[in-house]
């Protein structure tokens, strides 16, 4: 058994300042207090990087994880283990880890040989299926978990069957500050003579920072000397996503409250000394949050723990820290509330001080020193625990029983050939042809990709301006009047048809229902709905299976967002049983197919029936796509057992020979996609096997042996000839080498955090 002597190493994995977040400031305050307390440690720190290139971190920092990167929270692994750490604290937070709900984070924690403990800053009493299965291989992966209120162990027990023996509870550290008078620090801000009211924090609109604006006139005429000072920069996400939109509406509320001159926004993120002397000046401490469902605030501990009057809207943490007469609790979005506590506590100087020391005195068993010391006691269990589970180090793999390597990500190509307009059709070679135009196909398939990178974490204002621009193209190829979609365009915006293909409407309502199925822009799914809607009833005069088979997997998507839209259920139980009904017609003996051809794009056509009957709960249904695919995937493997696509000089006639050449990207695509269907719908990992045979087609795994993908631009050839690749890296190439890309780069991701079929 692991002796507490032997603890020499830990290591803290998270944010990490100068990174700016509340998780970097816990992360760093930590590590300080541990190596401060326990000066024979040592304690490095793996921090997690939201920005290319990182930041200028401290020393203690000795390797850094890029957070969508998966390889490189294994070699974070690897480095951990090689190391000999001891001990790995982890602080988790939704949203800090690359990932489905994080669980990149997932991968690393199975490499790992040493002890975990896991601080749990947010604990979901709701959460979804992702996030619900995050947190259960989280918790089981971590030797122990530190939560720091009684409500986060209620909710690991309720909600996730926690074991309670594995649970710590730890209060959230906060600076050991003197009791001082606020007049102490009024001077430095000019606010002295003043009543000042305070909040701080990364401001986002879950804050209720208006309805504390709509007290201050009450306050006001009771104390006109009050300012009400709110300190801290917009966060970063709302930043990024809107601007200062909020902050500048607050300050519109103020003046259109005349209180402007009452009102301070201190708009940057404060290092510790400066907040330490903003909360001493503070006579009382609002925090006016809008929901109860926050389990921690650092905010507040801080402003409690120094001995602030705190007035707070009811939230979980709240509550059970400001009870026995050590805070004042109003009810949400109540400003007369907040303006009759604020006012009863500045006139009641006795109740005040007296809060204020009942705060002070509790807050001494939450300084970093003593939560240093909870911490390593609970490394030292830790230590103990991992020996007395006998926890196994991770074993040596071989290349047959671990997830290949796939390429890195590379956009270049599919830039170049976007423009305002939408994304080219064809390239010469490398250039974009201008002459071939555009077509609403390659844009929906576009649109499609920038959905799943957004999606899948690699996310910029590139990606999302690249979404607008092709869903652009899909609203203006739709005709109003006739209710389908126009597919080619030329360079010069002209269309070139009055009616485009079923196929091409169905690539369009696929890419909208994806739209419509992923979270994001407001105004994006706006327009993916209003377009869905009119585009969708014309199917049922459709006779294209394949244009069939687009719709079904984007109404799939639709329903999972709009699940109540009878119109989509009926259409889709009709396009379903038409899939069915062609089968029955063409299949006989050795021939399970649903034509007399197999053509292009064919893997969509099982796909559909797998993604449809897996949703429908329809065994048969489900079965008769896995049995086609099955089919279709053996016609389509050669002697020497690679992928080897129906060829398009020709196709496969019923009872004919089939053509070999000229092999096309978009079968690989379509095959990767639909096996990877099949293995979520199965967890049977030959169908993973089988979406790999079929992606290494791109890296050379074909009849030539030669490369289609194109390492140096992102992009991928357009064929593979009898004799030789195509050297044009049009747009349907590209596009299909991409989105395979990304659709293995989560299956891969999924396999390497899990150790049980993921879900969607």
């Amino acid at each position: 058994m692991q002796q507490t002597s032997d603890i020499r190493k830990i290591a803290f994995l998270g944010d990490y300042l100068p990174r700016k977040c509340g998780i970097a400031t816990f992360t760093t305050d930590l590590r300080t207090a541990v190596a401060a307390e326990f000066p024979a440690m040592q304690c490095l720190v793996v921090p997690v990087n939201d920005i290319e290139g990182g930041y200028d971190y401290p020393p203690e920092v000795r390797f850094e994880i890029a957070e969508q990167d998966l390889p490189s929270y294994l070699r974070a692994a690897d480095f951990l283990n090689i190391t000999d750490v001891d001990v790995l604290c982890v602080e988790h937070e939704f949203g800090i880890y690359g990932g489905v709900a994080g669980s990149h984070l997932l991968a690393l924690l199975h490499k790992l040989r040493m002890p975990v403990v896991t601080t749990l800053h947010t604990i979901l009493s709701d959460p979804n299926p992702d996030q619900l299965r995050v947190m259960r291989e989280l918790i089981r992966l971590s030797t122990r978990l530190a939560v720091m209120a009684d409500k986060g162990r209620e909710f690991l027990l309720d909600v996730y069957q926690t074991p309670p023996g594995k649970i710590d509870l730890i209060p959230h550290g906060i600076p050991d500050m003197p009791f001082a008078d606020p007049n102490y620090y009024k001077d430095e801000f000019g606010v002295a003579g003043k009543k000042v009211l305070l909040t701080f924090g990364l401001l986002s609109p879950n804050k209720g920072i208006e309805y504390a604006l709509q007290a201050l006139p009450h306050i006001i005429t009771e104390f006109p000397n009050m300012v009400f000072i709110v300190v801290g920069q917009t966060h970063p996400n709302l930043l990024r996503d809107e601007g200062e939109f909020y902050r500048l509406s607050l300050e519109r509320m103020a003046k259109d409250l005349g209180v402007q001159k009452h009102v301070v926004f201190f708009n940057r993120f404060v290092e510790l000394d400066e907040l330490i002397r903003f909360i001493g000046a503070a006579d009382i401490y609002l925090t006016p949050y809008l929901t109860e469902a926050q389990i921690t605030s650092g905010t507040l501990a801080y402003a409690f723990g120094a001995g602030n009057a705190v007035v707070s809207t009811p939230y979980w943490h709240a509550k059970e820290l400001l009870s026995g007469d050590r805070g004042i609790l109003v009810p949400f979005r109540d400003a007369e509330a907040i303006a009759g506590a604020v006012i009863d506590l500045l006139h009641d100087e006795p109740l005040r001080h007296s809060m204020r020391k009942n705060a002070y005195q509790m807050g001494r068993d939450m300084v970093w020193s003593r939560v240093a010391q909870l911490y390593m006691k609970s490394f030292y269990q830790a230590g103990q625990d991992h020996s007395f589970v006998g926890r196994k180090s991770s074993p040596i793999r071989t290349l047959d029983e671990q997830p290949g390597q796939l390429p890195s990500l590379k956009l270049d190509h599919l830039y170049r050939m976007s423009d305002s307009t939408g994304i080219f059709q064809h390239a010469s070679f490398t250039i974009p042809n201008f002459a071939e135009g555009y077509c609403t196909d390659d844009n929906a398939r576009a649109l499609l990709l920038s959905l799943m990178l957004q999606q899948s974490g690699h996310n910029s204002p590139h990606i999302s301006d690249l979404a607008a621009t092709y869903a652009a193209f899909i609203n203006h190829a739709f005709d109003r009047k006739s209710r389908r979609f126009r597919n080619f365009m030329s360079f010069d915006r002209r269309w070139l048809e009055e009616v485009g293909s079923e196929d091409c409407h169905g690539h369009a309502l696929w890419a909208l229902g994806v739209c419509m199925g992923y979270a994001g822009h407001g105004g994006l799914h706006m327009l993916a709905a209003e377009l869905f809607e009119q585009a969708l009833p014309v199917m049922h005069d459709f006779t294209s299976p394949r244009a069939w088979a687009f719709t079904l997997i984007g109404i799939d998507k639709y329903l999972r967002r709009l699940s109540g839209d009878r119109r989509a259920h009926q259409i889709r139980e009709s396009l379903t049983a038409r899939l069915i009904q062609r089968y029955s017609d063409a299949s006989a003996g050795d021939w399970q197919w649903f034509e007399d051809m197999v053509s292009y794009t064919n893997a969509k056509l099982p796909h559909a029936l797998i993604l449809s009957g897996r949703s429908m709960n329809n065994d048969p249904m489900l079965e008769t796509g896995l049995k086609t695919l099955r089919w279709l995937v053996k016609i389509q493997t050669s002697d020497a057992g690679s992928f080897r696509p129906v060829g398009s000089n020709g196709f496969f006639q019923k009872g004919k020979e089939r053509a070999l050449f000229d092999q096309q990207p978009i079968e690989a695509q379509a095959t990767v996609s639909a096996c990877i269907e099949a293995y979520y719908a199965t967890g049977d990992m030959t169908w993973e096997a089988e979406a790999r045979r079929a992606f290494e087609w791109f890296l050379g795994r074909n009849d030539l042996g030669l490369v289609l993908y194109d390492s140096s631009t992102g992009g991928c050839r357009d064929g593979l000839h009898v004799d030789r690749v195509s050297q044009n890296q049009g747009a349907e190439s590209t596009l299909a080498f991409l989105l395979a890309l990304v659709e293995m780069q989560a299956l891969h991701g999924a396999l390497t955090s899990f150790r049980e079929p993921p879900g969607e």
